[in-house]
């Protein structure tokens, strides 16, 4: 392996692609660790990506991709096991003089959470303190990229409706990139950063009738918002989208905790950290207009 100083997991998705992508710009020397040694895992090696291939239920994996690594980033999936993940990675950081990790956990990370997802995220947030490797959790609200996930995305632009069961309830949407910023920057320089727990907000609190009025703005069609009830998006879920009964599960809580006003707020984290604001749910729209083509 080269001498790679900094390790990205979840390297080929949305946060972990765009840390990289702006650890290379800063000039880095970036790890990436990888389910498989694919395509996507190639395109990262042509960048000059090193990479380690392993899974988080193996702890030698994760061990021998720590090698000579100063900080590391953990983004587990919404999947079952992210306690035992963590306590691996943090095992291995500890054994291979880590200084620093940065967890993508959720704000809706909560002790009393009625989401196993965030229940677990909570107690993985625990598991990476009491390792005592200098850990910064990250809670994003939800993520601007809801609004074009492919099951969504679609579905949104075939009724011109976003149905989501949640009510007048409010958050500022975050873009992936916008955190991938924020985890590349406390990795490259994680001092101040020990311990911190991060919200990550976009720039203007909205409700989804907002949001629809902004995204007919953009597209130059009428989109409205049409809110369903939290047991019709669960039976769509499981019927139509088919997610893992765990996902479920989770976006039912969540659901729930969004009318709560959990996911509301705003503030300046991306820009104090990275220097750049967040990206406004116009311009993140109008980045991703081919996907409602």
């Amino acid at each position: 392996m080269n001498e790679a100083e900094i390790l990205v997991s979840g390297a080929t998705g949305r946060t972990g692609g765009a840390a990289i992508d702006t650890l290379l710009e800063m000039g880095k020397r970036v790890r990436a660790y990888v389910r498989s040694d694919d395509e996507r895992a190639a395109a990262l090696r042509k960048r000059g990506v090193d990479i380690a291939v392993g899974s988080f239920a193996d702890i030698d994996d994760i061990r021998i991709a720590m090698e000579g690594i100063r900080s590391a980033y953990f983004l587990h999936p919404i999947a079952p096991g992210i306690i035992s993940a963590s306590a691996y990675f943090a095992q291995a950081a500890k054994e291979a003089g880590v200084s620093a990790i940065v967890n993508m956990s959720q704000i809706s990370a909560r002790r009393e959470s009625t989401s196993h997802a965030a229940q677990d995220h909570w107690v993985s947030e625990r598991v990476f303190d009491w390792s005592g490797v200098a850990t910064t959790h990250l809670r994003p609200t939800f993520f601007a990229e809801w609004l074009v996930y492919p099951h969504f995305a679609k579905e949104i632009w075939a009724k011109k409706k976003i149905e989501f069961p949640f009510e007048n309830g409010r958050h500022a949407p975050v873009s992936a990139d916008d955190q991938g910023r924020v985890v590349a920057h406390i990795l490259a320089k994680p001092t101040g950063h020990e311990g911190k727990i991060y919200t990550l907000h976009g720039p203007v609190e909205m409700n989804h009738t907002e949001i629809a009025a902004a995204m007919s703005e953009v597209l130059g069609v009428k989109i409205e918002y049409a809110p369903t009830s939290i047991e019709e998006f669960k039976q769509k879920m499981e019927q139509l989208y088919k997610f893992h009964p765990f996902l479920a599960q989770h976006l039912v809580e969540v659901a729930q905790d969004y009318q709560n006003g959990i996911f509301a707020g705003t503030n300046d984290v991306v820009e104090k950290i990275t220097g750049t604001p967040a990206l406004s749910l116009p311009l993140f729209i109008d980045k991703h207009r081919e996907t409602f083509a």
